[in-house]
């Protein structure tokens, strides 16, 4: 009976864990690909950088008045405004000297739990209380929990971007970032993210 019990738990409990990961991999591949729109008005946007879309995509939020302020978290330190303005950015041309005072650049983050670390004293300084995120759909879940985390009462408002990985059928290399998103988010779930120094 005890080796009987000994044998369920040596093969059923690999099974189950498993079984439970690849469920949740199902859920977080299609979250991934959600395509939301965002509110029709916010106190501030902030976007994660590691994409032009991104980049792109809140410029034009801005400029459409969707909200006041916009952060662009995680820039390079030899990165400029004009730097990230001259890439795919909204229709018409962006007039960088009419919005630059309502762009800040944070160059201190070189991971999720550091773009929030980097968004929050930002986003408390502006007295922000609700905030749009712009970043990849497979990116987006966890920088949610890393944002929620360092600005417990705020409201965030996911516009996820999806690249070009993520826009045509699945290979071996989409399944791959998604599976390696997918561990990285459960890590973040759990607190651990912090743990992991080589997280981005």
């Amino acid at each position: 009976m005890i080796r009987r019990r000994r044998l369920i738990v040596l093969f059923g409990l690999p099974l189950l864990v498993s079984g439970l990961w690849l469920l949740g991999f199902t859920w977080f591949s299609h979250d991934a690909r959600r395509q939301r729109r965002p509110p029709d008005a916010a106190d501030a946007i902030v976007v994660l950088t590691g994409g032009a879309d991104r980049i792109g995509t809140a410029l034009r939020l801005l400029q459409e008045g969707t909200a006041p302020l916009l952060m662009v978290s995680g820039v390079p330190a030899h990165v400029a405004l004009p730097d990230l303005v001259r890439r795919p950015a909204p229709e018409p041309r962006f007039p960088l000297e009419l919005w630059s005072a309502r762009i800040t650049l944070g160059h201190a983050a070189v991971s999720t739990a550091g773009n929030a670390d980097e968004i929050g004293p930002w986003a408390r300084e502006n007295k922000v209380h609700s905030l749009i995120v712009v970043t990849a759909g497979y990116h987006m879940r966890r920088a949610l929990i890393e944002i929620q985390r360092a600005l417990p009462d705020a409201v965030l408002y996911p516009v996820p971007v999806q690249p070009p990985a993520l826009r045509g059928p699945d290979d071996y290399g989409t399944l791959t970032l998604l599976a390696n998103e997918y561990d990285k988010w459960i890590a973040a779930w759990l607190g651990l993210a912090r743990l992991l120094r080589s997280e981005s």
